[in-house]
Order: structure tokens, then sequence, then C-alpha cells
């Protein structure tokens, strides 16, 4: 990720790190001088750099965690940072090196909290949908709710109940409304979606975070229902995944004239990233926006959350990070 110089990084030491079940791994983040760190909001996230197993630095986003409805609160200004952080076998070795690089004492880089998924302000029930990992930054939205006093039901989706982090925990903070669902406990029925939102009173929010294939059916069902555009706040917590009929294509940079060959199993940000180019990039799951780049020719496959359909339509521009080429060959402005 190109990270503008203006952003100063926090030198964060590891203060504790430990396992909640065989996929997560919380770390908690302490300022190395003792200092307080800056405040954040329910939804927020940090960016930590890693080590690649190439010796290569990048950036990751973890959300931040707030059991007790302190976050946001005026004048917070914790002593640490609580992330969790769920292993990836796949992908270039971010998480990897979490889990297993990662030991008390160790110092990280770390760049302030951002939110790009706020828990909006209002009177009316927060309905929050988590998806395996994605439970990090609504955990903290339900907390700071049940501070407030306002009514929010959570509803939490995994493959397995021992592979759900904090069930306990929040299962001690929501009580009744707390709903866990565990695919294998339900013959392995994915989770519901056409019942929550049928139970939805008119107006409430939706709040989704986890995996693009439950974000895109929660974003189908509401747009079948005729939602009003922004009801349903998002963010996805998953790496782009291969989909079915991916083919490699060829892409051709038109500025410089060089041209790679980007495998059906690779992001065409990470292919130009692989070949030394310095694209620009921030979230790489299609929510941002930082990864435009103008297209000269080629059909593409818009797998992103930015664009509006008549961008899309048009074929002018894409979100390098998880959109891909239709056709064998496309060519690039850079």
């Amino acid at each position: 990720m190109n990270t503008s110089p203006a952003i100063a990084t926090l030198p964060l030491k590891v203060a504790e790190a430990r396992t909640l079940n065989p996929l997560i791994r919380l770390l908690r983040l302490e300022h190395a001088d003792g200092a307080p760190l800056p405040g954040w909001t329910p939804g927020a996230h940090i960016q930590v750099q890693v080590r690649l197993p190439d010796g290569q630095t990048d950036w990751r986003h973890y959300s931040l965690i707030d059991l007790e409805g302190v976050a946001g609160t005026p004048g917070f200004a914790p002593m640490a940072y609580t992330i969790a952080v769920r292993r990836e076998e796949s992908g270039r070795g971010g998480s990897r090196f979490m889990h297993e690089g990662v030991r008390p004492g160790d110092r990280l880089a770390v760049q302030p909290p951002r939110n790009d998924f706020p828990l909006e302000e209002g009177s009316a029930r927060a309905v929050l949908l988590a998806g395996g990992i994605g439970i990090t930054p609504l955990a903290s939205m339900a907390a700071r709710c049940r501070a407030q006093g306002r009514s929010a039901a959570l509803h939490y989706a995994g493959r397995t109940r021992p592979l759900l982090a904090f069930a306990d925990e929040l299962q001690a903070l929501l009580g009744a409304d707390l709903r866990l669902h565990a695919d294998d406990e339900a013959g392995g029925q994915g989770f519901d979606i056409d019942a929550l939102l049928d139970g939805m009173a008119a107006g409430e929010p939706l709040y989704v975070c986890g995996p693009k294939p439950l974000l895109d059916a929660v974003l189908a069902a509401a747009q079948a229902r005729g939602w009003a555009p922004g009801r349903v706040h998002f963010e996805l917590f998953s790496a782009p995944a291969v989909e079915a009929g991916d083919q490699p294509f060829e892409v051709e940079l038109a500025q410089s004239g060089r041209r790679f060959m980007v495998p059906a199993d690779q992001t065409l940000l990470d292919c130009l990233i692989e070949h030394g180019c310095d694209p620009l990039y921030d979230c790489k799951r299609g929510e941002c926006g930082v990864c435009a780049v103008p297209v000269i020719a080629g059909e593409l496959d818009h797998r992103d959350y930015v664009l509006s359909q008549a961008e899309k339509d048009g074929g002018q521009v894409m979100q390098i990070c998880i959109s891909r080429a239709k056709g064998p060959r496309l060519v690039l402005d850079l």
C-alpha cells in the first residue's frame, strides 16, 4: 500500500498475545513509552505493518475491539488497543506473521485509528450481522449501544460454535439480544438472511461485516426488497476469493508498455506489486475506491462496491484490487 508520508505511525509494543480458538489470536497493543493512545469510535480500525515471507513489508487493517462500551465517549484516550487476527493460509502471509512472528514485547508500526464503518447516532434499534472474524467491529458497536441505552440485536454466524470468538462475553453483554448461528448445528444450512431482513422494522439500520458471499447475499436481498440505499452499512472481512470460471489474462501498462500475465488465483493488484509496480491501494476488498485505474481496452468483470452501475457499464475504470478481465487481455492507463 502506498502510505502517505503525512501519516505518522504509532510505536506500539505487544503487551499481550493469546489464542482465542484454533483460527483467531488476540493481541493487546500499548504505546512503547506508556503514553495514552488516540481515541476511536466503534467500527474503527488500525493498520499494522507486517513482514511477509519474501522479506517485504505491507499493511493489514484490523478492527479495534471494546466490550466495555467506552469507545467513542468524550475524552476517550485508551492505554491499549485490542485486535483479533484470523489466520489465513492463503494470501501473501500477513496473518501468518501476526500469528507466528509476533510475540509479547515486540514492537510494531501502527497507523492511528480510522473509521470507514461508523455506528451512526440515532434512536432506532441497530441490527448487527457478523460473519466469522467480522464480529470485531460489531462487538464494539453492540457494547456502545448497550452503554447508551440504545436497543441492539447482534446475529453472529460461523462454521462451528467453537470458532465464534467472544461468544461468552457477548452473551453476558447482550443476553437474549445475541443470536448465535453455527452452520454445523444448523445441518449445514447458511444463515437465514431473508428471515432477518423480513423481521426488521421499517427504518432500522443493518450493519454487516463478514466474508464477501455473506455481504453480497445481504445486499442482493436488500435490493430485492427495495430498501433505500445506505440502509445497509457494511465492511468486508475477507481477501478477494477465486470465483468459478476465473481465468488468467494478460495486462498491458500503456505508459510503459510492460506486460504481465495475471494468474487465475491472483488479483491484478497483487500481480502488479509482485512485478515491482507501485499502485495506490488501501482496503484490498473493493470498498474504498483508492485503487481505481483508467482502462483503455478490455472487457471487465467488476466485483467492487464503489463504482456506480453507470461507471461499471462504461468500462473505463476499474478497482484493480478485486475486479478482473473477462477476456484474455486488458490495457490499463498506467
